[in-house]
């Protein structure tokens, strides 16, 4: 069931007499229990798009449903009902700094006239979902950047939505608190049943936690899908350079004698066999690794290599063949998109 459906959504600003699109034409649906990557790079719209699910902003064109109620239907106040079911968090955690911990997080509560003491126990309880409840009489001033990002889940989990939107959420933070905020983000999805949408110019963080994606660029949603799906066999340049280019710092190359280069993804049917020593072997041909990595793909780990083969065609054909018999996915790549530095 779509708890989010996007249908055609063009969004344009005026800027001095000029008309910019930020989105065009994107459709897409959230199923219940998602957790839904939205990525791009820069300027690529993911934040506008993110901002008309709870209808922050206005689309020039086009529907969003939420649970079937189409937004653009509804009376201000019927709208800011729907709202107190879309929790929101972002990049600069947003927290009242006058407040302590426990007053951020029952704010909200206050807003929708809960009582005093029935908003501090539910806050209480949300506090220690996050592992703050030691924290409450803390101010945001005495918080690290993971320990304000979780009194805003908390703030954002106040009213008990069925929807969480986080807007690069976790790119101000350090690797290490990143990692812990999306596990978080995950214990909140599995123990509550929330669906989460990230937006993130992060391809990690949507490996990490995501199990659906979509990409969008220069407004356009250029591809969506399974994480997993996706990864393997990325289709569009921006997913490509996503998952194999600029966002990816690799060992930098000065030049690689190959006319022939591919990319090939490791799953549990191969992780375990001696794929490259099995095909020197059977084909008596060398290949050269040009890169290896493993990634952590929605809690599994998934390697990769890019390998330089032979430049005989016939010889190429064999190998590719033989390693998808193996059950590899196998996708040829081009030069600039393994020497990326």
């Amino acid at each position: 069931m779509s708890v989010i459906e996007i249908r055609n959504l063009v969004k344009t600003f005026e800027v001095e007499n000029n008309k910019i699109v930020a989105l065009d034409g994107v459709s897409l649906s959230v199923e219940k229990g998602d957790i839904y990557g939205i990525i791009g790079m820069s300027g690529a719209g993911k934040s506008t798009l993110v901002r008309t699910i709870n209808y922050l902003e206005k689309p020039t064109e086009g529907t969003v449903l939420v649970d079937g109620v189409d937004l653009s239907k509804l009376r201000p106040a019927e709208l800011r009902k729907m709202r107190a079911q879309i929790g929101m968090i972002f990049q600069g955690f947003n927290l009242l700094e006058q407040r302590s911990v426990l007053g951020n997080v029952c704010f909200p509560l206050e807003l929708a006239g809960k009582r005093k003491q029935e908003a501090r126990e539910r806050a209480r309880g949300l506090l220690k979902l996050v592992g703050l409840e030691d924290k409450e009489k803390a101010y945001p001033t005495q918080l690290s950047g993971g320990q304000k990002q979780r009194v805003a889940i908390a703030r954002a989990l106040a009213t008990d939505p069925r929807i969480l939107l986080c807007d690069e959420a976790t790119s101000a933070l350090d690797p290490q608190t990143t990692t812990s905020i999306l596990k978080l983000l995950k214990e909140i999805n599995e123990r509550l049943g929330i669906t989460i949408v990230i937006i993130t110019h992060q391809m990690s963080v949507v490996t990490e936690v995501c199990n659906k994606v979509a990409i969008i660029d220069g407004g356009k949603l250029v591809e969506s899908g399974s994480v997993d799906e996706i990864f393997a066999s990325p289709k569009s340049d921006a997913a490509k350079e996503l998952i194999l280019g600029k966002e990816i710092r690799y060992v930098p190359v000065e030049k690689i004698e190959t006319k022939h280069a591919i990319r090939i993804v490791f799953k549990e049917n191969s992780a375990y066999e001696p794929v490259l020593a099995n095909l020197i072997l059977k084909t008596g041909q060398p290949v050269n690794i040009l890169k290896a990595d493993t990634r952590n793909i929605n809690g599994r780990a998934v390697g990769e290599m890019i390998l330089g083969l032979p430049e005989d065609g016939q010889t190429k054909n064999t190998i590719i063949g033989y390693l998808k018999e193996t059950g590899l996915i196998v996708t040829e790549v081009s030069e600039n998109e393994y020497t990326s530095a």
